[in-house]
C-alpha cells in the first residue's frame, strides 16, 4: 500500500504525517508554523521534520495556504499572514531534497478532497467547502474534483462582495470574510465585551447565559447565511460543507442551515448544509488522495 507524507501548512500550525489510501494516518505531528519569520524559515521548518518520515514514504504531498499553482507545484500568491511566500516553487525545493513525487494543493482545496473521499462529502458527486477562520476559504468539487477555473485559483468564496457601500466603514474591505470569517465574530463580540478574544471565549459565554453575545451570533450568522444563500444561487450544489474551529458546534451548524434554507428560492430548498467531519486532518488526508484519484 502506498504511503505518502503529507503536510498541511497553516498560518498558525503546521500537521505532518504518513497517511495511506484507507484513510489512516501515522505519527502525527504539529507544530507552530512560525509563518511571522517568513516563507524561506517556514519551508526551512517543513524540510527538518519532513526528514523525519523519508524512508517511510513512497511520496509527499503537501497542503498550504496560499493560492497554489498545482501544476507546477508553487505559490502563486499569498497575505501577510506568512511574509515572502508568494512565488515559493515548494515543488521543486522538496523535491530536490529528499528525491521523491511531490503535490502540492491549497489548503481548503485539500481540505474539500479529504471529506470528499473520507469525509462528509463521502456521498456527493458535487459540493462546495468553505472554512471560516482568520478569512473564509472555499473550494469547489464537480465530479469529485476540484473545479480550478480559467487561473487555477477559482473558489476565492471569502473575496464575494456583499457589503459593497461598506468600503470605508472601520477600514474594512467590502468582502464576505470581512463579515463572514471568525476574526468578524470576535471583532463583532469585543465591542459587547472586552473579554471575548477568540471563539471559545464568546460560546463560553453565551453557554453561561449570556444574551447580549447571542445576538451577536445571531448577526454573524446571518451574515454567514447571506453568503452562502448566494452560493446555493448559483451552484445549485447538493451540499455545502463548513469547517473551521468555531463550525465544529453542532447547534451552530444547525442554526446556519436554518437561516440559509430562509434565505433561498423554494426550489433550490434541497441543498444540506454538513459539518466538516475530519478536523484538522482533512488538509493532510485529501493532499494525500492527490496520489489516489
Amino acid at each position: 500500500m502506498m504511503k505518502i507524507a503529507a503536510a498541511d501548512i497553516g498560518g498558525t500550525h503546521t500537521k505532518i504525517g504518513i497517511c495511506d489510501e484507507l484513510g489512516a494516518i501515522e505519527r502525527f505531528r504539529e507544530f507552530p508554523t512560525e509563518s511571522h519569520l517568513g516563507g524561506p524559515h517556514v519551508m526551512n521548518r517543513l524540510l527538518e521534520r519532513l526528514a523525519a518520515y523519508d524512508e517511510q514514504c513512497d511520496a509527499i504531498a503537501i497542503s498550504t495556504a496560499g493560492q497554489v499553482d498545482t501544476e507546477k507545484g508553487r505559490i502563486v500568491f499569498a497575505n501577510d499572514n506568512i511574509p515572502n511566500y508568494t512565488g515559493t516553487a515548494i515543488r521543486e525545493i522538496v523535491e530536490n531534497r529528499f528525491g521523491k513525487p511531490v503535490k502540492v494543493e491549497n489548503d481548503v482545496n485539500a481540505a474539500a478532497l479529504g471529506e470528499a473521499r473520507f469525509g462528509a462529502g463521502e456521498p456527493y458527486r458535487d459540493f462546495l467547502c468553505l472554512t471560516f477562520g482568520t478569512g473564509v476559504g472555499g473550494a469547489i468539487v464537480m465530479d469529485r474534483r476540484i473545479y480550478r477555473g480559467a487561473d487555477g485559483v477559482a473558489g476565492e468564496f471569502g473575496h464575494l462582495f456583499t457589503h459593497p457601500l461598506s468600503e470605508t466603514v472601520g477600514g474594512r474591505k467590502p468582502y464576505y470574510e470581512a463579515y463572514a470569517s471568525t476574526t468578524a465574530l470576535v471583532r463583532m463580540a469585543k465591542e459587547a465585551d472586552s473579554e471575548c478574544v477568540d471563539g471559545k471565549a464568546i460560546f463560553d459565554k453565551i453557554k453561561r447565559g449570556n444574551d447580549a453575545l447571542l445576538r451577536v451570533v445571531d448577526a454573524w450568522i446571518a451574515e454567514v447565511a447571506a453568503g452562502l444563500a448566494s452560493l446555493v444561487h448559483i451552484f445549485n450544489p447538493s451540499a455545502i460543507i463548513v469547517g473551521g474551529g468555531v463550525m465544529e458546534q453542532d447547534f451552530l451548524v444547525r442554526m446556519v442551515e436554518e437561516r440559509t434554507r430562509s434565505l433561498v428560492l423554494e426550489s433550490f430548498g434541497g441543498v444540506r448544509i454538513l459539518k466538516a467531519s475530519l478536523g484538522n486532518k482533512a488538509g493532510l488526508l485529501g493532499a494525500a488522495s492527490l496520489y489516489f484519484s
